[in-house]
């Protein structure tokens, strides 16, 4: 049997074998699935004690099956085909399945300047390209803008949109996370997305990113809640905001129930934790997947 073949028969099996609540629904599938984000282990990339190659094996080492790239750690290789195809194989070869990459870096995609924005966009354009190649669904990007509430909306859904449309041609979606400054303000980042209005431009709601600037902050679970409705991906991180800039530990249970109500079952990507917690950060994720599912059951039933 082919080195592939095995590994994704056995994760099946082990899948199998650690989901037995399930064995009795008609439709068997789990009410969400598990991902990693590569920020996750950010400073063993950074150190070089873990090399970008070897992220899919990480992932399948902690029994995850499917990745969320950064493009800080292979920013140069965006064209280099060669190299995007040892990442391919490598997910592959472990039966990891690639679903978007992050993108940092690449200028303001709301600049007030027209240049620069249309340059920001045009920098983005190769990791759509990137994405295709590697099969990834989307493309994350950051909502940067300057001026008033106003003038931020209508400059950054201008650059979604132009990027959208790229993005639209290669089959892929350009999705925003709540990032800092007025992303993080999920009434603002609704409006921009609104704005843009197209079925390939979403969200990818942070559970954690909701603090505006110091001193400032947006509710997470209300946050989530608000962007859900545009939601392609998610990232959980295990601390959420009020709205009076105080940080607490995640509910798990509130927060995914208020992603599930939503009618999402995609990807929750684990972005807490580090390298040496990466198992018990995908544990309690899955202990809370466990849990909502049982409530979920007897409700129906």
């Amino acid at each position: 049997m082919k080195r592939r073949s095995f590994l994704a028969t056995s994760a099946a099996a082990a899948g199998c074998m650690v989901t037995p609540l399930f064995a009795g629904r008609s439709d068997a599938k789990p009410l969400f699935e598990v991902s990693l984000a590569q920020w996750t282990i950010n400073r063993e990339l950074r150190s070089g004690k873990v090399d970008n190659l070897d992220f899919a094996k990480v992932a399948h080492d902690h029994n995850i099956f499917a990745v969320e790239y950064v493009n800080q750690f292979f920013m140069d290789k965006a064209r280099d085909t060669a190299y995007l195809k040892q990442m391919k194989q490598r997910a592959e070869d472990h039966g990891v399945k690639s679903l978007l990459i992050m993108c940092d870096r690449e200028g303001q995609i709301g600049d007030p300047d027209d240049k620069k924005r249309a340059q920001t966009v045009e920098n983005h354009r190769k990791w759509i390209d990137a994405a295709k190649f590697l099969g990834c669904h989307s493309i994350r990007v950051n909502a940067g803008s300057a001026g008033s509430w106003d003038e931020q909306v209508k400059l950054a859904a201008d650059g979604l949109a132009r990027l959208t449309e790229f993005g639209a041609e290669a089959g892929l979606n350009v999705i925003v996370e709540n990032h800092g400054g007025l992303s993080s303000n999920a009434d603002w980042l609704a409006e921009v997305i609104a704005k843009v209005d197209h079925k390939r431009c979403g969200t990818l709601p942070d559970f954690g990113n909701f603090r505006i600037s110091n001193g400032k902050s947006y509710d997470s679970y209300r946050g989530v809640k608000k962007l859900m409705k545009w939601a392609k991906g998610v990232s959980v991180k295990d601390r959420v905001f009020d709205d009076n800039d105080r940080s607490s530990a995640l509910d798990f249970d509130r927060m995914l129930n208020i992603v599930l109500d939503a009618g999402y079952s995609g990807y929750c990507g684990i972005e807490f934790g580090g390298f040496a917690g990466l198992n018990k950060s995908r544990e309690l994720l899955e202990k809370s997947r466990e849990r909502l599912a049982e409530k979920r059951e007897a409700k129906r039933k």
